[in-house]
């Protein structure tokens, strides 16, 4: 299970819990989960919540993309991250491979602009893009998040909880630490309350 909070030194062990290495450039703790300095710059709870959000049809949100603007891949990207206020942003891995096959299927086409392949949709591709919108009965870009607004507030506490453990003083960090406590505490009183 992996763990949102850094473990004690007295539960993690030399090789981890589940006998695997800890830490990365920043080692475990503090630095290593939340991106202070030395550490994995992000890697920790922004990335976890990323995993667990739904993430939409590729295939859809690029043609989508194509429909309205020429791009090159790392446009379609950021855009698709633009279109979901940043809740989805796919990776090169599902977007380039994507690209080509969409050209071998004659969706879009490509050519050379400043040395980078920039790709247009076809009419076949237009209609592709309207009868899939059409079929799911939503926009690419609509996530159905169920719970979207607490993982975003949850990613933007624990942004400030790296500022705390970055910038901070050892008073402040230790404040910090009760007050992420006391709000994880009122969190499960909701559910028990229910």
């Amino acid at each position: 299970m992996r763990r949102f909070f850094p473990m004690d030194d007295d539960e993690r062990g030399p090789e981890g819990p589940e006998g695997r290495r800890r830490g990365g450039r920043g080692g475990p703790g503090w630095a290593g989960a939340w991106g202070a300095p030395g550490g994995r710059g992000g890697a920790g709870f922004g990335r976890l919540v990323g995993q667990r959000a739904r993430r939409g049809d590729v295939r859809t949100a690029v043609l989508a993309v194509l429909v309205d603007q020429d791009a090159h891949g790392y446009q379609i990207i950021q855009e698709i991250g633009a279109r979901t206020d940043g809740a989805w942003t796919p990776s090169p891995g599902s977007v380039y491979p994507l690209l080509q096959q969409l050209e071998d299927e004659g969706l879009v086409v490509a050519r050379e602009a400043d040395g980078k392949r920039v790709f247009s949709i076809t009419d076949a591709g237009r209609t592709e893009a309207t009868a899939r919108t059409e079929a799911a009965g939503r926009s690419p870009f609509d996530l159905d998040d169920t719970g979207g607004g607490l993982r975003h507030e949850a990613f933007l506490l624990m942004a400030a909880a790296r500022q705390v453990g970055a910038a901070g003083t050892e008073a402040q960090r230790k404040q910090a630490e009760a007050v992420l406590a006391d709000t994880r505490k009122a969190l499960y009183r909701l559910l028990a309350e229910s």
